[in-house]
């Protein structure tokens, strides 16, 4: 189709198309003889995605990164559009919640009012800064061929598949339920779930992790976000599920990360985390001094480029917000927490 006409089925003008055009957001196709631009529906999926984004206040060099695959499916630019607006609404649920605390707390004080606004905003730079150093697209193709359990210097998968027959065997589902994998990655946690004929939701921040995990088990609901970010509904998932993710956030992000993940989770539902993780900070000096003296510097390296949790503090949160924990070590480094709520 042509210009006009795309453009009175995406409710725009030509003018905006031709700005997206401008910017290397779109690239339709030409007629060889006269020129004329071609819109296909793929086209189509593209600019309405492009037109969402923008909508809710996405810059245009942002959305460029966001789009930066020209072989997205139509599924995926679906995907990305309800990741931006679940991030938005998010946001929006964050702005009403200070202003109620602020009504509630009956004063009128400005240095009230700056605190708040101040975490309001705190909270706004967290969920829109969180960037994935490591590129997880790149690792995708090979991630499962990587994962190696033995043989190296400081081995981070050592418990493994320990770790991830323990998060099995601890929740307890039934066919039917919803069960929420975040950081799903090549979906090796999720995918245990499939044979006691749960609906599982994978999410995670990569779209080639998502998409070789769609490969590999077609079953799993695959949607792109983030531990700060959920794309699910308020209390619609019975349980949620995470291993070797959640040492990806900062120590003062992992309990932002609770207070989501308890935003999507159903009344008795169950939270269980297998990660690298100490038992607490005194533990973690304790580890690495072993290290230390053991002269292995690549695990000392490791330690200090990633955010290993203190499993206390975690502990501590979960059990003050209403959930009975309980908590194994498999190693110096590996953990695991089970909290269901009550």
């Amino acid at each position: 189709m042509k210009i006009k006409e795309a453009a009175k089925i995406l409710n725009t003008t030509t003018k905006t198309l031709r700005f997206y055009e401008s910017k290397g957001l779109i690239t339709p196709e030409k007629d060889e003889n006269n020129q004329y631009r071609i819109y296909t529906e793929y086209d189509l999926y593209r600019i309405n995605t492009i037109l969402a984004l923008r909508e809710i206040g996405v810059s245009v060099e942002e959305i460029k990164t966001l789009l930066n695959n020209p072989n997205l499916s139509m599924s995926q630019y679906l995907d990305i559009q309800r990741s931006a607006l679940f991030e938005q609404w998010i946001e929006m649920r964050d702005m009403i919640e200070t202003i109620d605390q602020m009504l509630d707390s009956g004063s009128n004080s400005v240095d009230n009012i700056h605190q708040l606004a101040n975490h309001l905003k705190n909270l706004k730079e967290i969920r829109s800064k969180w960037q994935d150093r490591w590129n997880f697209d790149d690792q995708a193709m090979d991630y499962d061929e990587n994962i190696k359990k033995e043989g190296h210097v400081f081995n981070v998968h050592e418990g493994y598949d320990e770790a991830l027959a323990t998060v099995e065997e601890k929740v307890h589902i039934q066919a039917e339920d919803i069960v929420l994998d975040i950081g799903i990655g090549t979906g090796n946690l999720g995918s245990r779930f499939l044979k006691k004929e749960a609906h599982v939701i994978g999410v995670d921040q990569s779209e080639k992790m998502l998409e070789i995990c769609k490969g590999k088990h077609p079953e799993i609901e695959t949607r792109k976000g983030h531990f700060l970010a959920l794309p699910l509904l308020d209390h619609s998932v019975d349980a949620i599920v995470s291993s070797y993710a959640l040492h990806h956030l900062p120590d003062e992000e992992k309990l932002l990360a609770l207070i989501e993940m308890t935003r999507v989770l159903k009344s008795n539902g169950q939270i269980c985390i297998a990660d690298l993780m100490f038992e607490n900070q005194a533990n973690r000096k304790k580890v690495l001094e072993a290290y230390q003296e053991a002269g292995n510097q690549v695990a000392i390296e490791v330690i200090h480029d990633e955010y290993f949790a203190d499993k206390s503090i975690l502990a501590n949160w979960l059990s003050e917000n209403g959930y009975q924990v309980e908590i194994i070590q498999f190693n110096d480094i590996l953990g695991l927490i089970y909290a269901k709520k009550y």
